[in-house]
């Protein structure tokens, strides 16, 4: 009854973090130029991309991992562009996120996880899906590494059709609570709008990122840095995991 009551606090708490101070819903992307879409892109597949925000091991097939989340990204390369893009007001130089995220360990070293996401900001849903695979198991004196592949697709905005596809290989030590884990990888966008002369873009990004898990029993705690290309994000997630 008290992981309930500490989930559904978590879940207000993420939601009220993610309000914009005014909402949107980028229906007027034909303002912007070419190279305004493309900048607005970059820093939207940071934002949007997939972020793990959890230690390397393979879980097994009886782990399981369930957690409240809030990423944040650093759009003050593009604030201006999106706010004439119909997202929010300019002053909003940090896009907040808040998912529902969820892990599950299957045999043969094998993990998926998945998250659900609603961006106020401009009126759309983020969802989000990863397999992974354990190359080395980690024990008491290996660390655990492991490679991922992500997809994500926003949904809900008429004027444009995104998605993000990743690859990662990360690496993750225990010391007794605290696991570190840190991650190199690439992320491609697909960025297709539906408003006036814009043309769609497709690139690539490098992708950086480091975090910290925190297991006190099936309580745990989740914190995430992430540089992909020009743009940081940060995350933190709260839940259970065993």
């Amino acid at each position: 009854m008290h992981t309930m009551k500490t989930l559904t606090t978590l879940l207000a708490f993420t939601t009220a973090l993610a309000q914009p101070v005014l909402a949107g819903d980028l229906s007027a992307l034909g303002n912007l130029s070419q190279s305004e879409f493309r900048t607005v892109s970059e820093d939207l597949g940071a934002a949007f991309s997939y972020k793990p925000i959890a230690p390397t091991e393979a879980q097994g097939i009886t782990g399981f991992d369930i957690g409240l989340e809030v990423t944040g990204t650093d759009i003050s390369r593009s604030a201006g562009a999106l706010s004439r893009a119909g997202a929010s007001d300019s002053s909003m130089n940090t896009l907040l996120v808040p998912k529902l995220h969820l892990h599950k360990g299957l045999p043969l070293g094998i993990d998926v996880g998945a998250f659900i996401a609603n961006i106020q900001a401009i009126n759309a849903n983020l969802y989000g899906a990863e397999v992974r695979y354990a190359l080395l198991d980690g024990g008491v004196a290996t660390p655990a590494i492991g490679v991922r592949g992500a997809y994500t697709q926003l949904t809900g905005v008429n004027q444009l059709a995104f998605s993000t596809r990743s690859l990662d290989i990360s690496i993750s030590k225990g010391f007794t609570v605290l696991t570190p884990y840190a991650g190199v990888g690439q992320v491609w966008v697909t960025s297709s709008p539906n408003a006036g002369s814009l043309a769609g873009e497709s690139f690539s990004q490098g992708k950086l990122f480091v975090g910290l898990n925190v297991n006190l029993g099936l309580l745990n705690l989740a914190l995430e840095t992430d540089r992909t290309g020009n743009t940081t994000s940060w995350g933190m997630k709260a839940g259970l995991r065993w």
